[in-house]
């Protein structure tokens, strides 16, 4: 599974964030579910960053709320 790593583009910030932090969150977490929630919601975070707020779909934006609303009752 960590071949698949050498594919992502590390040197774009906006995609390198997102990635890196599902890869450490699954772990620390214990939880594959949690790691892509996390990621699910910094890649959005992440594109309004670099100010690519356009390019982002709208089931990213709707994933988003669904994810930040599923963390939120995690704890």
């Amino acid at each position: 599974m960590v071949s698949a790593l050498k594919d992502i583009p590390w040197d774009k910030f906006e995609v390198a964030v997102p990635a890196f932090l599902t890869i450490v969150t699954m772990p620390l977490s214990y939880s594959i579910a949690t790691g892509i929630a996390v990621g699910f919601i910094f890649y959005p975070i992440t594109m309004v960053a670099k100010g690519r707020f356009k390019e982002v779909n709208p089931v990213m934006w709707v994933l988003f709320v669904i994810f930040i609303v599923y963390l939120g009752f995690i704890h």
